[in-house]
C-alpha cells in the first residue's frame, strides 16, 4: 500500500498526465485529421499546442511536483531531489494517464479519424515517428539532446523559484511551456521529440489496441528510442546539473 500522501500525489500525475495527452495529441489530430477545421495548422501550432498542454497539467498535478514525465523523474531522483523510491509509483501514474488521455483523444476525433485514410497520419496523433527512416541513432540523438535541454532547464529554474525544488508546478508552469515549446521549434523537427516516455509509449499502446479504421502498424520497431532516448538524456542532465552546481 502507498501512503496517503504518495498515493495523492500518483493521482495527481495520472490526471495531469491525462490532462497532458489530451492537450498535445489533441493538437496533433487537429491539425492532422481530414476535416477537422483546424487541418493543416502546421508546426507553430503543434508546438505551441505541446507547450501549452504542458502548462495545463502542471496546473493539475503542481502538489505534486508535475513531472508528467517518467525522464524527468528519474533526472530528479539521480539529482537527489526525489526519493527513488517514489520513482516506480509516478512512472506508472504517468503511464495510466498517459493511456487514458490518447483514449480519450481517440474518442473526441473518432469521427475524423474514420474519414483519415492514411494510416501515418493517424498514428502521427498518438506517437512520434522520424521524419527519416533508417537513422535510430541519430533518431536517438534528437531524444537524447531535447530531453537533456529540458531537464537541464528544468534544474536551472527550480533552484530558483521554490522552496521545494523537487517541485516544478504552480507558476514554474510558464517557463517550461516556453521550454516545451523552444524544444519543439528547434530540436523537433527530427523525430518529433517525444522527450517523455510516457507521452510516446502509452499512447502507442493505445493506438496498437484501438479499433481505429484502417490503421498501419504501431511502429514498434522504433518504440524504444523514444524512451531510451529521453532517460539517458535526462540522466545525463542530473550528472551535468550536479557537476555545475545546478543540484
Amino acid at each position: 500500500m502507498l501512503e496517503p500522501q504518495l498515493f495523492h500525489n500518483c493521482l495527481l500525475e495520472f490526471l495531469g498526465t491525462l490532462i497532458l495527452i489530451l492537450m498535445g495529441d489533441g493538437v496533433c489530430a487537429a491539425c492532422s485529421l481530414n476535416k477537422s477545421k483546424a487541418q493543416g495548422g502546421g508546426w507553430i501550432v503543434i508546438a505551441m499546442g505541446w507547450g501549452l498542454a504542458v502548462m495545463c497539467g502542471v496546473f493539475v498535478a503542481h502538489d505534486s511536483g508535475a513531472h508528467l514525465n517518467p525522464a524527468v523523474s528519474v533526472g530528479l531522483a539521480i539529482s537527489g531531489w526525489f526519493p527513488w523510491s517514489h520513482v516506480l509509483p509516478y512512472v506508472l501514474a504517468q503511464m495510466v494517464g498517459a493511456f487514458s488521455g490518447a483514449i480519450l483523444v481517440y474518442m473526441m476525433y473518432k469521427d475524423h479519424y474514420d474519414a483519415t485514410p492514411d494510416g501515418d497520419t493517424k498514428l502521427g496523433t498518438f506517437c512520434t515517428m522520424p521524419a527519416i527512416q533508417g537513422h535510430k541513432m541519430r533518431n536517438l540523438f534528437a531524444e537524447f539532446l531535447g530531453t537533456f535541454v529540458l531537464v537541464l532547464l528544468i534544474l536551472c529554474i527550480a533552484d530558483k523559484n521554490y522552496h521545494n525544488p523537487m517541485n516544478t508546478g504552480g507558476v514554474g508552469a510558464f517557463p517550461v511551456t516556453f521550454i516545451i515549446v523552444s524544444i519543439g521549434m528547434s530540436l523537433g523537427g527530427v523525430t518529433g521529440y517525444a522527450i517523455n516516455p510516457a507521452r510516446d509509449l502509452a499512447p502507442r499502446v493505445a493506438h496498437a489496441i484501438l479499433p481505429i479504421k484502417d490503421k498501419c502498424g504501431s511502429g514498434w520497431h522504433y518504440s524504444w528510442v523514444p524512451v531510451v532516448g529521453p532517460l539517458l538524456g535526462a540522466s545525463c542532465a542530473a550528472v551535468i546539473g550536479f557537476l555545475f552546481g545546478l543540484c
